[in-house]
């Protein structure tokens, strides 16, 4: 589904991302940990078309897409979930919603009051006024409405109570076993690693391991570095 090889990202003088390759296969769940700065969201707003690659390819679906901006990428399939939520604030929920289905039509917005009950509750509301966990459900929801093949969540867990974390990582299982494949960027290493099918660890824009995430999880050196 998705090929990186050999990925720079530079801002300025900032060499964020160095020579980073990764493969998220259909239907997958892969995850991208290590620490603050390590370049991980850097490489999903890479790969989105957010910001530009100073080197590499990035292949999905068979095509070449190292240098489609972030709208044609949306059509194809591949939608991001922005670390932040960034989420309209002034517009209801359901406008929100109804926006990301610019390409597709509001189709599944139904669905996605079916799956997150809160939102049908709140879909007249600003999304500015929803708390952070309900708002990191309306960012996964507007995902959703695009049709995905591929989604790309950025620190889906940053400042949430660990129930509504627990809510996050239900809804991520839910996505992929729906088929659609997932590349997870968290903080949360341990628990995005026993979530993941395999998983990258980035120091300093490289990666430095990777493996099936049940082995990362039990490897002493990643243990001790990030998972405390």
């Amino acid at each position: 589904m998705l090929t990186v090889r050999d990925l720079d990202v530079r801002y300025g003088r900032v060499h964020a991302v160095r020579g980073l390759s990764l493969d998220v296969p259909d239907g997958g769940l892969v995850t991208l940990v290590g620490a603050n700065g390590a370049g991980k969201s850097s490489v999903i707003n890479a790969v989105s078309g957010i910001v530009r690659t100073s080197g590499g390819t990035v292949t999905y679906d068979g095509r070449d897409v190292t240098r489609w901006p972030a709208h044609r990428l949306v059509k194809a399939g591949l939608v991001q979930v922005p670390e932040g939520r960034q989420v309209l604030a002034t517009l209801t929920v359901d406008e929100n919603l109804r926006l990301a289905g610019w390409h597709s039509g509001p189709g599944l917005v139904g669905e996605v009051y079916e799956r997150f009950g809160v939102l049908a509750e709140r879909r007249d509301l600003p999304a500015g006024s929803l708390s952070g966990g309900e708002q990191q459900m309306l960012a996964i929801g507007r995902a959703l409405v695009a049709r995905p093949r591929l989604v790309l969540l950025d620190e889906p867990s940053m400042g949430l109570a660990p129930k509504i974390v627990d809510e996050v990582f239900r809804v991520i299982a839910e996505i992929r076993d729906t088929g659609t494949a997932v590349l997870l960027v968290e903080q949360n290493a341990r628990r995005a690693l026993a979530a993941a099918d395999h998983g990258y660890v980035l120091a300093g824009g490289e990666v430095v391991r990777s493996g099936p995430a049940g082995e990362l999880l039990e490897d002493e050196a990643v243990v001790r570095a990030y998972l405390g």
